[in-house]
């Protein structure tokens, strides 16, 4: 589980996420020093055992992260209110830097990026979720992860998460969720991220994704936002394929990210202007 943390340090201020269950520290924004951060991020590291310190840093801030031992691993045009953002990450285990899967997603992402896009028109019978359908959302991804980084199978969390204004959409066949995707916004950066996707394993060949992303996409736009982004498992051709044949632009891939699926694994980013749609 995932805890937030802002501190006001001396000479820093930072947005902290600690995620112990993924073994990791994640800045999404700071202001100051970047010396004084990584102190406190180390010191926190050190105490809870994290392997892996990520920070979004804006472009004035690269160099001097550059200078402590970051590295660039890819990044989010427009993601700070229209400002890039840089997904930089400092590995603290020699086994959390190293992949064993890089090669092979090489060739899913150059198979995936040969495909031709597709022009989605209209998104069918899809919905958008309310905390009545909680239940049903949790049921659905209960079945399609054996691990996911934040806990979906507890309804709970899919309410306290809508309340928080991230929108799910879902396609029902017979009374059950059979799909769904959700866009989790930042309105103070005016972005979202859109994640949580899941199609049951009884209808994966129908397409469904593309379809419910692009339903996310409308509902983003009615909000005014228009950064867009995702981080997809390297590792799924599927996945990659449907952001890409929507119109998203590879920005990079991060190392031992997460813990998803059945094992800690490499997160492809996609991004994307909704203002161009």
């Amino acid at each position: 589980m995932q805890t937030y943390e802002y501190i006001q340090q001396p000479k820093v201020e930072a947005a902290i996420y600690k995620d112990d269950y993924n073994r990791r520290l994640r800045v999404d924004e700071f202001r100051g020093n970047a010396g004084r951060l990584l102190e406190y991020m180390e010191n926190m590291a050190e105490t809870h055992r994290f392997e892996k310190i990520i920070v979004k840093a804006k472009s004035n801030q690269v160099a001097h992260l550059i200078e402590k031992g970051f590295i660039v691993e890819g990044g989010v045009n427009g993601y700070f209110r229209g400002d890039r953002a840089f997904f930089m990450s400092k590995f603290l285990t020699d086994d959390r830097r190293n992949s064993s899967y890089w090669r092979k997603e090489d060739d899913i992402l150059q198979a995936v990026q040969q495909l031709d896009r597709k022009t989605m028109e209209g998104s069918g019978l899809i919905s958008v979720a309310t905390g009545g359908h909680a239940e049903k959302l949790a049921d659905l991804y209960q079945e399609v992860f054996t691990l996911y980084p934040v806990p979906l199978q507890d309804p709970d969390y899919i309410k306290e998460s809508m309340k928080n204004g991230t929108i799910f959409v879902y396609i029902e066949e017979d009374g059950r969720i059979i799909s769904a995707a959700s866009a989790e916004i930042s309105f103070s950066n005016k972005n979202a991220e859109l994640t949580d996707c899941a199609t049951s394993s009884s209808h994966r060949k129908g397409g469904y994704m593309k379809h419910l992303l692009r339903k996310l996409e409308d509902e983003l736009i009615k909000q005014n936002i228009y950064c867009a982004y995702t981080i997809a498992r390297a590792l799924s051709f599927g996945m990659n394929a449907a952001f890409h044949q929507l119109g998203y632009r590879y920005g990079g891939r991060l190392a031992n990210n997460c813990i998803i699926f059945d094992k800690m694994e490499d997160m492809n980013i996609w991004e994307k202007d909704l203002s161009e749609r």
